[in-house]
């Protein structure tokens, strides 16, 4: 990994963006809180949910909010000579897909959390989102190949097709991990700062991505203001918003400039395999993979007595570990790297849900009234 040239021209810039995001998001949280129980958008506590008593839900309007105010004053004010040269492939259409599509991708997830959507129509609603990024001409013209060290071709209908696929499967990663307090809006913190230092490298370019970098750091301020009150215990949930927004910005950070998916795909490697393993093996028994369940990752790990906390710094350092490697392997290597770590992860889940099958086996013979009588 080495760092481009220039770097400190954008630093200054990055860590203004990033207080400013900060700032707003760690202000607005407590106030999103209390408008969130006003109008009765609160997560209650059932088998499924973690939380023992009734935690508001809509922190993603502080995300959302503080990360377009920050990133929107940041272009603004990007003028002038000393301004950060954005990728040729960022126009307005893009700035506008970026910022505006978030915002829609937030709307959509308030309605979710005021109104408690069927599936249907929360398909219904990213499939909107989705195609809204795609007609405003967020598609990678090509991704680079592992195998051969070139570029996949992925223009026309290929690419549209790519990125509908991409943005849908990472907001379902982030929603599909977001079970304990602090844990999605951790995994996106990381998974942002991985993109935004990966800017500022020569792996994208000579001269880096700096404008990039700056928009990745922009949602890193806004996530780690807001973890002040989403780490455990949680005054307030993320929400069906903030799962959108984070999924929703993170794809697009990935598209933009240089299609850093194969970074993306490694750093969210953790809700993503675990969105994977779960769709397959709801499927493998009759069931939709939309149905709610305690099958997670942090639930297994949760039944293997760890707490909350330490789960979810578990879960952290595996991430930050992920991160790493993508900063420092080249592309074939992270794809190899992601493999691994998926039939490393589909082992261990299939080991630990063969345990838990085997307990409740043991319980259910223990509570059986037939079972013999110790002579």
């Amino acid at each position: 990994m080495t760092f481009a040239p220039d770097l400190e021209d954008a630093l200054p810039i990055i860590v203004v963006v990033f207080l400013v995001a900060t700032i707003l998001s760690f202000a607005l949280s407590p106030v999103v809180r209390r408008v969130s129980i006003r109008y009765g958008m609160v997560d209650h506590p059932d088998d499924r949910r973690v939380n023992t008593t009734p935690v508001a839900r809509g922190g993603g309007i502080a995300v959302a909010t503080a990360s377009i105010v920050a990133m929107g004053l940041f272009i603004a004010q990007n003028q002038g000579p000393d301004a950060l040269t954005p990728p040729a492939s960022i126009g307005n259409p893009e700035i506008l897909a970026l910022l505006g599509g978030g915002a829609l991708a937030a709307a959509v997830g308030v309605l979710d959390d005021y109104f408690q959507l069927r599936a249907r129509w929360q398909l219904a609603g990213l499939l909107i989102v989705a195609e809204v990024a795609v007609l405003l001409g967020v598609t990678p013209d090509s991704i680079s190949n592992p195998f051969t060290g070139g570029n996949i071709d992925l223009s026309g209908p290929i690419g549209v097709a790519f990125a509908i696929v991409w943005i849908l499967g990472m907001i379902n990663s982030i929603n599909f991990i977001d079970g304990l307090d602090g844990l999605s809006s951790g995994i996106g913190l990381i998974a942002a700062a991985t993109l935004g230092i990966i800017s500022l490298t020569t792996a994208v370019g000579a001269l880096g991505q700096p404008f990039v970098a700056v928009l990745c750091f922009a949602l890193v301020g806004a996530l780690l203001g807001f973890l002040r009150w989403n780490f455990h215990p949680a005054s307030i949930f993320v929400g069906t918003s903030g799962v959108m927004f984070i999924g929703y910005t993170l794809a697009l950070l990935s598209i933009l400039g240089t299609a850093k998916v194969a970074v993306a795909l490694l750093v969210l490697g953790v809700p993503i395999i675990d969105t994977f393993w779960i769709i397959i093996r709801r499927l493998a028994v009759g069931r939709s993979p939309f149905t709610p369940d305690r099958g997670h990752l942090h639930h297994r790990l949760l039944d293997l007595g760890l707490t909350q906390t330490q789960t979810v710094l578990l879960i952290y350092g595996v991430c930050i570990f992920l991160a790493v490697l993508a900063l420092v392997l080249s592309v074939a290597q992270q794809v190899v790297a992601f493999a691994l770590f998926l039939a490393l992860s589909g082992l261990t889940l299939y080991v630990l849900t063969r345990r838990d099958a085997r307990r409740e086996a043991d319980r259910q013979v223990e509570r059986s009234p037939d079972r013999a009588s110790p002579q």
